[in-house]
């Protein structure tokens, strides 16, 4: 058995139409099916983003107790850190760290940024040069 990068990463929202709008309209995915969440009247969304990068988007009310864990961030791959940065802005992502060149580690030349999500979700554009 081996693993070959991830299959999607699951999001819990508040507002599933501002999220389901932020990913597709503002970021450019597209939603590849929505399923129901049990018994619960509504529905899972699924985003494609391109490449691996899948976003299931899971809803649950303002009133929902978050129980989970969360993750620090989801990092997306794009081949243009600062075009994906000003992207995400136009569609509503509020700034956490500008674009900047590093080298990594002292060796992967990369650009990256952080922006935060319509759900509060923090979200890391990457790019390796």
């Amino acid at each position: 058995m081996t693993f070959n990068g991830y299959h999607h990463i699951g999001l819990l929202v508040r507002d599933m139409e501002k999220s389901l709008r932020f990913y597709t309209d503002g970021l450019g995915g597209t939603e590849t099916f929505s399923f129901p969440m049990g018994d619960s009247g509504k529905l899972i969304h699924m985003v494609d983003l391109g490449g691996s990068a899948v976003i299931e988007l899971i809803p649950r009310g303002v009133e929902d107790a978050e129980s989970n864990a969360r993750w620090a961030h989801i990092a997306l791959r794009t081949d243009d850190a600062r075009a994906a940065y000003a992207k995400a802005l136009a569609a509503g992502a509020l700034s956490r760290t500008e674009p900047t060149d590093k080298r990594l580690g002292g060796v992967m030349p990369a650009s990256n940024a952080f922006v935060t999500g319509p759900d509060g979700e923090v979200i890391e554009l990457f790019e390796v040069k």
